[in-house]
């Protein structure tokens, strides 16, 4: 009887001491990840964890999603799933001098219309991948990269697998939260990883940015889960259920509280004099840093005061990144080639030694032009100083002059292009010489076929610069129309396709053969043509007949066409080879249909000339366009004085300073938005 009495609090025991494990583990974890004051070693944590997977492994009817054991549960996934942002993840805007930083907290004053100084929320910019982080009822529901800021990818089974993400959230938060931070690789797990790396034999990351994006992307969990990743979170996006805290700095401590990662650094400061003594110290200590930084960020710590400031664009009005000055290093320039683009363009580049600046290894840096390659009179064996921030493309910053630099040869125009041997031509006045080869030259073609199918243009979903460049050296594409013969089992012949993704990029080729006349102008790779003035002469001219036909003279009529643009597409459509191109795609179903003249009488805008400039959250700049039209305005590239206005994006650059000096009305995004819903 005593037995058959011992059963039910036999049975009832494994399950109490799972529980009981799977509470001691997640506090360990809250010790260790948040608090940094872990009180077991290594070893007494394993041997829990260990405890509670053979004790999982003998109940397996017990394992629940939240448990500690199951951070790497998920099969390799075939893609990541998009995920839509129910809040966008808004981009900052940047500051690289003190004076920007006092003329943002200038802006800050006078919006809020105050005299004493802000209180901001100051920490470093952390150079890493952002993510968002869904937690609903405690429990970590999705995760996603940011993407665009609007469409992210949902990498929830490799973000499971980082320790310092809780699974389960601590204490009573909202009912639905949604926290937003960045991913990174601390320095010495980056080391460790290279150091492993390069013992087995394999590839080595450049930098801890790539490295921890790379490890983040990774279709099969258990890779990331080897990889040395953290995560710090800085703000908060969805929220139902709760409120949250009416101040930045307090927001970071509920953080804490429920057991979510912040950046130890991240600290409250009075005014501009408090955040430019931040800036100073951080980067007197940057070095010292375990994880690799790019600059500091400034957040107006009152959230009531975040929302009246609001947004502009892509970026908060009250929010600030202000960035370290841009690297530079001392490399010696070994030669000087020449790149053949799209139009037959000449760009001459700079081989160097390899250097480390900037995060990456520089072997190449841009020289612009011939203008610039005399006017800085660089030359083969020189000692150059190069400077690279962030993503920009590395550039030579001047030559350190020494006794040899001159006797060492300048460098000249080459007389014929270096890939195809055509003449080089160079206009008056322009500082740019073109190779006049055309699609004979190879390197017009591939250039020329990659604008073809860009996204922007045909939006051929897989035919990469890789892809196009087999397909040009293999002469199986030797102009645009050629893409629409190529077969499925031609695509899979080719390096690193296999039957599947051959069969992918042939139903992608299928599909782009619908597309609209404003998209197939841009895609035709005519010079000076962007997407705006495709735009412009698709809905002047309604066909591509009309145009084809069309003199310099009637095209000049377009608005925001100039003649040098004028005589460019007239140039183009006068040739007797792309007539043969356009000819053969139409032959092959590639379709443009024309565009029906509206009647915008009485539309809102009637009459108007509008401009969209920077990149919107909410909508494609093709889209803005669109709406724009809709509602009977006509939409130009640059602005001038007969503008009604001017819609702003992010990075929006010298049309917003033009529309300034003519003083022509502006709307940021929410504006415009509210535009659109006005009757």
């Amino acid at each position: 009887m005593k037995r058959k009495a011992a059963r039910p609090s036999r049975a009832g025991l494994p399950a109490a001491r799972i529980a009981e494990l799977r509470e001691q583990l997640l506090a360990h974890d809250y010790r260790y990840h948040v608090l940094d004051d872990p009180s077991i070693s290594d070893s007494e944590y394993d041997g829990l964890m260990q405890q509670l997977k053979q004790l999982e492994a003998q109940h397996p009817q017990l394992i629940t999603p939240d448990s500690p054991t199951q951070r790497v549960g998920a099969a390799p996934a075939a893609a990541f799933a998009e995920v839509l942002h129910a809040v966008p993840m808004l981009s900052l805007d940047n500051a690289f001098s003190e004076q920007d930083v006092r003329d943002f907290d200038r802006r800050v004053h006078e919006r809020l219309k105050r005299s004493e100084p802000i209180s901001y929320s100051a920490e470093p910019k952390l150079d890493g991948l952002a993510v968002s982080l869904i937690y609903r009822d405690g429990a970590l529901q999705r995760a996603a990269t940011r993407g665009d800021g609007v469409h992210g990818e949902d990498v929830t089974a490799n973000v499971r697998t980082i320790r310092g993400v809780p699974l389960v959230l601590r204490g009573s938060p909202p009912a639905l939260i949604e926290v937003r931070g960045e991913i990174f690789m601390p320095l010495a797990g980056f080391a460790q990883m290279n150091e492993q790396a390069q013992q087995r034999g394999e590839k080595v990351f450049v930098n801890p940015r790539n490295a921890a994006a790379g490890s983040l992307r990774q279709l099969d969990p258990r890779i990331t889960a080897s990889r040395p990743l953290d995560i710090f979170l800085y703000a908060v996006g969805l929220i139902e259920g709760g409120a949250a805290p009416e101040h930045h700095t307090q927001l970071l401590q509920a953080f804490r509280d429920w057991g979510l990662k912040t950046c130890p650094e991240a600290r409250a400061v009075l005014g501009i004099e408090g955040c430019l003594a931040y800036y100073r110290d951080i980067g007197a200590r940057r070095d010292s840093l375990p994880y690799q930084i790019d600059g500091v960020v400034y957040k107006v710590d009152s959230r009531a005061d975040q929302e009246r400031l609001g947004f502009v664009s892509r970026a908060p009005r009250w929010a600030l990144a202000h960035k370290f000055p841009a690297e530079e290093a001392s490399t010696v320039l070994t030669a000087i080639e020449f790149q053949v683009g799209r139009t037959g363009a000449l760009t001459p580049v700079a081989r160097l030694q390899p250097v480390f600046v900037g995060g990456v290894t520089v072997s190449n840096a841009t020289l612009h032009n011939m203008d610039e390659v005399a006017r800085k009179d660089v030359r083969a064996g020189d000692t150059v100083v190069i400077r690279r921030a962030g993503d920009v493309i590395p550039e030579v910053v001047r030559v350190v002059i020494d006794a040899e630099h001159a006797v060492r040869a300048p460098i000249r125009l080459p007389d014929r292009c270096p890939i195809c041997g055509s003449p080089v031509e160079k206009a008056e006045g322009e500082a740019i010489a073109r190779c006049s080869g055309g699609f004979t030259c190879r390197a017009q073609r591939q250039e020329g076929i990659r604008h073809f199918a860009s996204r922007r243009a045909m939006d051929i979903e897989g035919l990469g610069e890789k892809l196009i460049e087999q397909l040009v050296e293999n002469d199986l594409v030797k102009s645009p129309a050629d893409i629409f013969t190529l077969t499925a089992a031609q695509l899979a012949g080719l390096e690193r396709m296999g039957e599947k993704s051959a069969a992918n990029l042939h139903a992608a080729i299928a599909k782009s053969r619908d597309t609209t006349l404003p998209r197939f102008l841009f895609a035709l790779g005519i010079r000076d043509v962007g997407e705006a003035t495709a735009l412009a002469l698709a809905q002047h001219f309604l066909t591509l007949k009309a145009l084809a036909a069309a003199t310099p003279e009637q095209i000049e009529q377009v608005p925001d066409v100039g003649p040098v643009v004028a005589a460019h597409v007239a140039v183009f459509f006068a040739s007797k080879a792309h007539a043969a191109v356009i000819a053969r795609l139409r032959d092959l179903g590639v379709k443009w249909p024309p565009l029906q003249r509206r009647v915008t009488a009485g539309a809102k805008l009637a009459g108007q000339t509008w401009v969209v400039t920077g990149t919107l959250a909410a909508m494609s700049r093709e889209q803005a366009t669109a709406a724009l039209v809709e509602l009977g305005a006509k939409v130009a590239g640059s602005v001038s004085k007969k503008t009604a206005g001017v819609v702003v994006g992010a990075d929006a650059g010298s049309k917003l300073k033009k529309a300034q000096e003519f003083a022509i009305p502006v709307l940021d995004e929410a504006g415009f938005l509210e535009l659109l819903k006005t009757p």
